[in-house]
């Protein structure tokens, strides 16, 4: 019979070699981009943080919150974890609208004369002086409650953006080892709330697809019970991967590093305590920064001693690159320019409310707020690649 005819030879290496179009690859190439350290994120959300304890002025807090907000609509990740700002959000309108409640149920009263309404008011004990229930609302107490509220909820939402914009395990990555099983703990409870609220809206969206209440209390109990029954799961996974892992595990130091260590370490806490008390007193402004300076420098060593307890290794450290000095530099800017203008212009940062003024924007703290958006055009989110398209 006659052999089937064979293709030329070469045929097979041409066909393999064809080269493929300049668009193609430009699509299917992968974002090879170094994630930013989680320090920087946590660093710069608590210097926002800083900052809106330093004022009242609600122009200025929601200034601040809309830089938080951008910064986390452009940065955030696409993860699980990466899904509890809103309810951070949430979590901040509530604690607002509470605050405004007790004010008018609960508020002391204070000398306004902008009434709104006159509630019926309930006699208490002389041993309860200075708590009211009932009587006069003024415009004056509710607005203090608003201020001090809005500040609350701005330091709040401060605290989501960092938890959607931070992966928590790879903060981990980063502590020192004397630190380590305090920040695991630290870590497990940090990715508890997202962990919670991504189970819930999971089961939720499942409940919709097959028809079934996903609102209200007979919808609330039908959820809670599987996202018990995962939270358990997860601890016990946790569990095993901590054990299989050496969680807990010592080395052998002498004696004598570890009374050192020990001394360090605590020398170090006292010292920063002492001068920070020495910072916020009058009287200490002559040795508050020296005795804090040298508090930080034992603490550090100690930590530094402490780390040969713990013998473990990372795989692909994260670095603190320039963008990391630049999140975390805006961050800190903000806080110390507001700072900065609570002590020059305390009437603007503070609006006054007896008597009662309205608060105006000033320029200069509102500029050194949008500093903080910084981080939303030095590290934006990887951008998902697309799949080329097919040649016809």
């Amino acid at each position: 019979m006659p052999s089937r005819a064979e293709p030329p030879r070469g045929a097979e290496t041409r066909r393999e070699a064809r080269p493929v179009p300049a668009a193609a690859t430009v699509a299917l190439r992968p974002n090879h981009r170094t994630p930013l350290h989680p320090g920087a994120w946590w660093l710069w959300a608590l210097a926002l943080g800083t900052a809106a304890t330093r004022t009242t002025n609600p122009l200025l807090l929601a200034l601040l919150i809309a830089t938080s907000a951008y910064v986390v609509a452009t940065c955030r990740p696409n993860a699980p974890w990466a899904r509890s700002y809103s309810v951070f959000f949430k979590l901040a309108l509530a604690v607002l609208v509470i605050r405004l409640v007790f004010a008018v149920l609960l508020g002391s009263p204070l000398p306004g004369t902008h009434v709104i309404v006159t509630l019926p008011e309930i006699p208490l004990p002389d041993w309860a002086q200075g708590i009211r229930l009932g009587g006069k609302v003024t415009v004056e107490t509710v607005l203090i409650a608003f201020y001090d509220g809005l500040r609350l909820a701005t330091l709040l939402i401060c605290v989501g953006a960092a938890n959607s914009l931070a992966n928590p395990t790879r903060l981990l990555k980063s502590l020192p080892g004397a630190l380590y099983e305090i920040g695991v703990a630290v870590v497990v409870a940090l990715t508890y709330a997202p962990n919670l609220i991504a189970d819930v809206q999971r089961l939720r969206a499942a409940r919709r697809l097959r028809g079934r209440p996903d609102t209200g209390v007979r919808g609330l109990l039908q959820v809670a019970l599987p996202v018990l029954e995962g939270a358990l799961e997860r601890s016990v996974a946790l569990a095993a991967a901590m054990d299989a892992r050496g969680y807990g595990r010592t080395a052998d130091v002498p004696p004598r590093v570890r009374r050192t260590t020990t001394a360090l370490t605590l020398g170090g806490l006292l010292g920063v305590c002492a001068g920070t008390y020495g910072l916020l007193t009058a009287d200490g402004g002559t040795y508050g920064l020296p005795v804090l300076l040298a508090g930080v420098v034992a603490a550090l060593a100690g930590l530094r001693l402490g780390s040969r307890r713990s013998p473990r290794t990372r795989y692909r450290p994260d670095r603190w690159d320039v963008r990391a000095w630049l999140v975390a530099g805006s961050g800190a800017a903000v806080a110390a320019l507001l700072t900065l203008a609570a002590d020059r212009t305390p009437e603007a940062l503070n609006p006054g409310v007896i008597p009662l003024v309205a608060p105006t924007l000033p320029l200069w703290p509102a500029a050194a707020v949008l500093l903080g958006l910084l981080p939303a055009f030095i590290s934006p989110a990887p951008r998902t690649p697309t799949a080329p398209k097919e040649p016809s």
